[in-house]
């Protein structure tokens, strides 16, 4: 009896203490679900701590069975070149899907290697936005039309439960990128039609109800605009919990890895299309009930560009030669990694094929950002503006502050430095300041080490940030050469 007492006693302390999660995982199914346009923090996912309570409950379920990192990050913030990152592991100055356009035939991708494996490769959403190459071929395609212009959650339901119904019968595993189109422009007015096929959300929200994040002011146009913002996020939300219905009724739950990330920051000034830590840091979790243990990660910090290495670790997959990300296995398995401390970030063609390149580095506690084209005279524009910078314009004819952000937005300065840890807004450029002329000279030395390692032809530019002029005349020469646009990508 006492013998068969200690036995017990051992098997629970062996459990309590089992070795870590093995890796790769033969057979496993692999979903990547993306969100489009959507906040980190304040004004996203509520398990990653939005404001508003029960925002998302289908994904903070998932979130929280998973494991959670809160210092994730896209390493561009605008939709095709952020899935170009995930799809070739590169930085786009090395893939050339730095921009709204393809990258050249030869790149290795992430589809790839998934095919050559055995696997099925699906897509819904964004087709043209995550095929890297023009030639990219998959082997199920649902696009916007047949999404209910990408917001239709029930029709989620009906295409991913069908694309692995599919796979099924054939014996295969598959590899599904599932792409929705909230909480993009335009948002859900409450007032407004739907789009064509489109779904209202389980849940509207008013302009009194809503959360201003702190890089915007907090006015009546901002809070009516942010409310349909949510409306959409709402409907995203909805969508992932009807995706994740289809994989459980289809029978793929237990044998399927989930990873889900916003491409960007929220639609908004200051965050989608720039640099700001608002506007790369993303929602990031990975979810596998079967291996990996819920967890918080609030120490390591991690970006999309470490994904293709991560995920073929997981699947026992070809990795090609030259990714610039590196795998975070060991974090998901519960072990201490080394490395994992910064993250560099990059811009540099707008939807418009307008080159504005931007290159930020940045830990926990400072953020660097290099901006080349700003001169004072050219202006800078993109899509996410709306009612609420429009707004911004109106208050700042009567309030300094606000035109100072406004005057910031349209010109930049060549160089900024932000104190994260007590400024996450980016509210307060320390350029210029005595205090900090060391740490910007740190932060400056960092970027260019990373640009060197990388090979990114923006770093003889930065060489030269005393000579504006011939720094600018360089700037405009490596575009017009070695960064020039490739191939149109078309879609919303």
């Amino acid at each position: 009896m006492i013998l068969r007492k200690i036995f017990s006693w051992a098997i629970i302390i062996l459990s309590a203490h089992a070795a870590p999660a093995q890796f790769p995982e033969k057979n496993l199914n692999v979903v990547i679900f993306t969100a489009d346009d959507l906040g980190a923090d304040e004004t996203g996912v509520g398990a990653f701590g939005a404001k508003i309570k029960g925002i998302t409950p289908n994904l903070d379920k998932v979130a929280k069975a998973g494991v959670r990192f809160y210092n994730a990050h896209v390493n561009s913030a605008i939709c095709v070149p952020s899935r170009g990152v995930l799809s070739t592991g590169k930085y786009g100055f090395n893939s050339h899907q730095h921009g709204f356009f393809y990258a050249p035939d030869s790149t290795p991708t992430l589809i790839e290697s998934f095919q050559k494996k055995g696997y099925r490769a699906g897509i819904l959403g964004k087709v043209a936005h995550s095929s890297v190459k023009a030639s990219t071929a998959w082997d199920y395609v649902v696009d916007y039309e047949d999404l209910g212009s990408g917001r239709s959650p029930s029709k989620y339901y009906d295409k991913t439960k069908a694309f692995i119904e599919s796979c099924h019968k054939e014996n295969k595993p598959f590899y599904f990128m599932v792409n929705s189109h909230d909480p993009h422009r335009p948002f859900q007015s409450p007032d407004g039609e739907l789009l064509k096929g489109a779904e209202w959300p389980s849940k509207m929200y008013q302009p009194e109800e809503v959360f201003v994040p702190g890089f915007l002011p907090d006015l009546p146009e901002v809070r009516k605009e942010i409310s349909h913002y949510y409306n959409s996020v709402r409907r995203l939300d909805d969508t992932f919990g009807k995706v994740m219905q289809a994989i459980k009724d289809a029978g793929a739950e237990k044998n399927t890895l989930l990873i889900f990330f916003s491409d960007n920051g929220i639609s908004m000034p200051f965050a989608k299309a720039n640099s700001y830590f608002k506007s790369t840091r993303t929602p990031l979790f990975v979810y596998l009930p079967s291996t990996l243990k819920p967890r918080e990660d609030n120490e390591h910090i991690i970006s999309t560009i470490d994904l293709f290495p991560t995920i073929m670790d997981m699947v026992g997959g070809e990795k090609p030669p030259g990714l610039n990300g590196s795998s975070f296995l060991a974090l998901l398995q519960g072990k201490e990694q080394k490395g994992k401390d910064m993250v560099f970030t990059e811009i540099d063609y707008l939807s418009n094929n307008k080159a504005t390149p931007m290159r930020c580095i940045q830990d926990k506690q400072f953020g660097y950002i290099f901006n080349p084209w700003s001169d004072g005279k050219t202006i800078y524009r993109n899509a996410n503006e709306g009612e609420t910078f429009k707004a911004m314009i109106e208050k700042g004819k009567i309030d300094p502050e606000t035109q100072s952000r406004v005057n910031l937005f349209r010109y930049r300065t060549i160089e900024e430095l932000y104190d994260l840890k007590n400024d996450p807004n980016s509210l307060h450029n320390l350029v210029g300041e005595k205090a900090y002329l060391n740490k910007l000279q740190q932060y400056r030395t960092k970027m260019k080490e990373w640009m060197q390692k990388y090979n990114d032809p923006l770093l003889q530019v930065l060489n030269l940030i005393d000579k504006p002029r011939e720094m600018r005349q360089l700037m405009d020469k490596i575009y017009a050469a070695e960064l020039k646009p490739g191939k149109g990508v078309k879609g919303d």
